[in-house]
């Protein structure tokens, strides 16, 4: 019997060498919206196993920079301009690190989650805290004119997020790609064009 998370997004995944088929989540919003560019500098926060930087780091090119963030180790192998932190991204050193050292970065992304619990409105608000967390570090390490991409599961708080995300940025849609698991509540956050940390 096939697992229900084994569908053809996964069988794609390990077909295509991808670390995780949340790579087409990424890649459909890519290709409607050119979020990343070459030559960007990019921020992948919840970044493990680093599907999103095996594909991000394509399109930056070799003289663009993938950081990746997580908890978790980042074990794979990946090219000189990609480096992985294994850092807590509620460690407010790390803003200062990321800033100093690798900022202002095009584009700030993130894939983090909760471990889920089941209870919905318990997970939700985990995630909407970890969104909240993601919002915070774009608008202090993303250049004027950036982009952020972040998903979230809808719960109570989502359309003050969502407000607060409208503050900052010019252009905000909310997308669900095709690569959701429908039966999901995930959706993502796609803001573009930062106004700056003074506006």
């Amino acid at each position: 019997m096939t697992h229900p998370y084994q569908d053809h997004y996964f069988h794609r995944a390990k077909k295509e060498h991808y670390l995780a088929r949340a790579v087409y989540k990424l890649e459909e919003i890519q290709n409607k919206h050119r979020l990343v560019r070459r030559g960007n500098r990019v921020l992948d926060l919840g970044a493990a196993p680093g599907s999103w930087i095996q594909l991000t780091h394509r399109i930056v090119g070799p003289k663009g920079l993938v950081v990746g963030v997580d908890l978790h180790p980042i074990t794979h192998p990946f090219p000189d301009h990609v480096v992985t932190l294994q850092q807590d991204i509620f460690d407010e050193a790390l803003i200062g690190l990321l800033a100093s050292q690798y900022g202002p970065f095009d584009v700030v992304l993130s894939d983090m989650a909760p471990k889920t619990s089941g209870v919905k409105t318990a997970d939700a608000a985990r995630s909407e805290l970890l969104f909240e967390r993601a919002l915070d570090v774009a608008a202090e390490v993303l250049r004027p004119g950036g982009h952020f991409l972040a998903k979230i599961f809808q719960g109570d708080a989502f359309h003050t997020l969502l407000a607060r995300v409208k503050k900052s940025f010019r252009r905000v849609k909310v997308v669900k790609p095709d690569a959701s698991r429908k039966q999901s509540r995930e959706i993502y956050v796609l803001a573009m064009e930062f106004k700056g940390k003074n506006d």
